[in-house]
């Protein structure tokens, strides 16, 4: 028996049409779709207002042109993940080496290892001495040496204080002073680290470099490759 609401049957009520897509199915509009659509357009286009060449030019190159856009974006995109696939490539050819960097901390990994680097001046620098810190703040050893021409100051600390014992593995502050124009200043520094692996991040940070000491950094923030 039919259920009656009312004094209405339900079942002569318009049912809505429940047609699935097909998984399978294109769903976007390509470049042939535009010209069946625009053929349909003209066949069966009222004959007292015809289409007007200049709207229809007009609707054929802004399709053209989303069309265009659209594959130079696909393009675009797969141009980006090759380079940042050739670029991980090549980075990991510095796995094991060093690479300079600009800062003031320096690694040691295992002991009688040395830390190396470079002061930084653009003037030339008397009485330079550079100082080398432990984590906890306390001055490991001094080195003189003297007065310098401006550019990248090279050093090197042999890991050891100043009884010549060598310094266990950890973190160590290396800082550098000097007289500039007959002013005591203190002058940056770029440390040696080496890199340990590479890994490939988002396409805003690019390819980052693992060093040891479990310090992470930019590709593009290396200063020099090698010692």
């Amino acid at each position: 028996m039919e259920t009656v609401n009312n004094g209405l049957n339900t079942n002569l009520y318009w049912q809505p049409e429940k047609t699935g897509v097909s998984d399978n199915s294109n769903q976007t509009l390509s470049q042939e779709d535009f010209f069946s659509l625009l053929t349909e357009q003209l066949a069966n286009q009222d004959p007292t207002k015809p289409v007007d060449n200049d709207q229809m030019v007009a609707q054929m190159t802004s399709f053209t042109m989303a069309d265009g856009i659209e594959q130079l974006n696909d393009k675009f995109t797969d141009f980006a993940t090759s380079m940042t696939s050739n670029q991980a490539l090549q980075a990991s050819s510095l796995i094991g080496q060093e690479v300079l960097l600009q800062g003031d901390i320096g690694y040691i990994s295992a002991e009688g290892q040395n830390v190396s680097g470079v002061v930084i001046t653009e003037q030339s620098v008397g009485g330079l001495e550079i100082t080398i810190e432990n984590e906890t703040g306390e001055i490991i050893k001094s080195i003189n040496v003297g007065t310098q021409a401006a550019g990248n100051i090279e050093f090197n600390w042999d890991g050891t204080d100043v009884n010549g014992n060598n310094m266990p593995v950890g973190n160590y502050v290396v800082r550098a002073q000097g007289n500039v124009a007959g002013e005591s200043v203190v002058l940056p520094t770029a440390i040696n680290r080496q890199v340990g692996s590479v890994s490939v991040a988002a396409s805003s940070q690019g390819i980052i470099l693992n060093l040891d000491g479990d310090v992470s950094v930019k590709l593009k923030d290396v200063i020099q490759i090698g010692g």
